[in-house]
């Protein structure tokens, strides 16, 4: 079981509400777990607030003298609107010229992944996210 933690329980008294407002009765078979499966949820897809990027990437950099463009291609993501709470999807492609240090190539899908697991007002903030970073 989920141990709850006060944002959790404050989620969890939330989608009960949420519920209640809809005409639903939050104690009926099908709902009585279901804020603590949306708690869940929400703290899966926003988990990326727990994290900074320093913290992911570490040690992850490495001396080269490589100075030719280095582009990873396809990196798939899904992230909520922060809007509307609903997701959405897309793929991400990176592509930078190295200067005396390359990152470690799955670091960059992590860095993507980490972007994505926060509420995103545009598609595009995930991307100038990571390019920021």
């Amino acid at each position: 079981t989920l141990s709850l933690s006060l944002s959790s329980a404050r989620m969890q008294n939330a989608v009960q509400v949420l519920l209640e407002c809809l005409g639903e009765n939050p104690s009926r078979d099908g709902l009585q777990d279901t804020p603590i499966r949306v708690a869940k949820s929400l703290e899966y897809l926003t988990r990326g607030y727990q994290h900074t990027p320093e913290e992911m990437l570490g040690s992850a950099f490495f001396e080269s003298d490589h100075d030719d463009m280095v582009i990873v291609r396809d990196i798939e993501f899904f992230s909520l609107c922060e809007h509307h709470m609903v997701p959405f999807y897309g793929k991400v492609h990176i592509g930078y010229i190295p200067s005396e240090r390359i990152i470690g190539l799955s670091k960059l899908a992590r860095l993507v992944e980490l972007f994505a697991r926060r509420l995103q007002g545009l598609r595009e903030t995930v991307c100038m996210c990571v390019c920021v970073g």
